[in-house]
């Protein structure tokens, strides 16, 4: 089943149960300081789950555009070595807003997985949270799951909370069994250890209880409901694949960096790492400028410079010296183009964006690397390991080189970087500049 069969299949479904479809919001959170980027579908339902908003109806179901690349939901680090982390993603979702409960929630899922998507009910395992009883015995008796699949697990894995007050309660998963010749070991112990051998399909999230700033916890009048199942991850599963990456989603862009870096996927692990994470932040980049954020130095537009300037390192480590980004986004926009045709209108202006950035990325980098392999070789002369504070200011003030590239940069040669020693030596540079403002004729004293 190809990915957007399955946007079709789950929204489908859910209409069919009455929920009324609702179209993705903007990777922008609207009206939500607390936010960077929305990072999950229930983002643009916040102030009706909180009760500040009203809406027509009591449920919905979305495909929701999602980026995780700050706070606590950071894959940042993990994307390209792992199979199953992203920093752009889609999240599909149902919810209920004071209707229906844990019963439905949880039987509407079963239907979905095992009518819907065709999966083998042997391949499926659920996890409750371990006070849960309720969730358990619907699981158990209502729908039938032998209890040697349900598993118990702590505050950790299987409880969910907006924040340190607010809307919260206990959760409960399907996983589900790629191939037990991944990694052989018993399924309790390899999922609650986060083993490749078993995804993490849905969440069901069932909001009973608020949770005041001080006290006990207090049920909800209405409790409802909130659910999010990876995209990438289904994909992987109904395509018949181990990894994210060997799907639809991701495999015309692979190969269109392959064509471009003049290499073979599958054939050098380094190599492969590079190419998935480029693959990767190009989805993300091209959602990002699609939705209006415009490379910055602060907020989300540091994040989209970020994401271009790890992918063009990426490519240089490939061998690709001149920009290509800006040629792959027509890629992007051909896979996403029937779930987001709004794209279609604006992919000339994103590959604009892309080409710019990557252009004054080429002259950063440029004049700077020269600079930075000379700190690495005084660095090992002296056998040290670590980039002292003071050098990557220098890196920074001179040349432009925020500490996250050289972070980047050092790790690729073995080395780490002294961040505290950094943040310092940028502490001086204020001071002495709030000096010699106020030494200035009219100026404080």
């Amino acid at each position: 089943m190809r990915a957007q069969e399955i946007r079709e299949t789950f929204l489908d479904f859910f209409a069919a149960k009455n929920h009324r479809v609702i179209r993705s919001a903007s990777l922008m959170p609207k009206d939500d300081p607390t936010l960077l980027f929305t990072n999950a579908g229930m983002n643009q339902f916040k102030n009706t789950f909180l009760g500040l908003e009203k809406r027509s109806y009591s449920r919905a179901a979305s495909v929701q555009k999602c980026l995780r690349v700050s706070g606590k939901h950071n894959d940042l680090e993990q994307v390209g070595k792992t199979n199953k982390h992203h920093t752009f993603f889609e999240m599909l979702g149902n919810f209920s807003f004071g209707d229906y409960f844990k019963k439905e929630a949880i039987e509407y899922a079963w239907e979905l997985v095992i009518e819907g998507f065709k999966m083998s009910q042997e391949k499926l395992y659920i996890t409750v949270y371990q006070e849960d009883e309720e969730t358990f015995q619907i699981w158990n008796k209502d729908v039938g799951i032998s209890e040697n699949r349900i598993f118990r697990f702590g505050k950790k894995d299987n409880y969910w909370a907006m924040g340190e007050t607010g809307p919260c309660g206990p959760c409960s998963e399907i996983h589900f069994d790629l191939d037990e010749e991944m990694e052989v070991g018993d399924p309790y112990d390899l999922i609650e250890k986060g083993s490749d051998r078993f995804l993490e399909l849905w969440n069901l999230v069932f909001m009973q209880y608020e949770q005041p700033e001080k006290g006990e916890l207090i049920t909800l009048p209405s409790p409802s409901i909130d659910t999010g199942m990876g995209l990438e991850r289904i994909a992987t599963v109904l395509q018949g694949k181990r990894n994210n990456y060997d799907t639809d989603l991701f495999l015309p862009l692979i190969e269109a960096v392959c064509d471009l870096a003049g290499r073979e996927y599958a054939s050098d692990a380094k190599s492969d790492t590079s190419i998935r994470i480029i693959a990767d932040h190009i989805r993300a980049v091209t959602f990002l400028i699609g939705d209006g954020i415009m490379p910055s130095n602060d907020g989300r537009g540091y994040v989209l410079r970020r994401l271009i300037r790890r992918a063009c390192r990426q490519g240089n480590l490939l061998g690709i010296d001149d920009p290509f980004l800006y040629k792959l986004v027509g890629g992007v926009v051909d896979l996403m183009k029937d779930a987001y045709p709004e794209l279609l209108s604006s992919a000339n202006y994103i590959s604009k964006v892309c080409l710019s950035e990557e252009k004054r990325f080429a002259m950063t980098l440029t004049s700077g690397l020269k600079t930075f392999d000379q700190y690495i070789e005084e660095a090992r002369s002296h056998s040290q390991n670590v980039l002292s504070g003071d050098k990557l200011f220098k890196l920074y003030d001179t040349f432009g080189f925020p500490v996250d590239l050289s972070r980047e940069l050092a790790d690729e040669q073995g080395m780490s970087v002294d961040e505290k020693g950094f943040h310092e030596e940028l502490e001086k540079q204020r001071q002495r500049a709030r000096r010699a403002w106020n030494r200035r004729p009219g100026g404080s004293t």
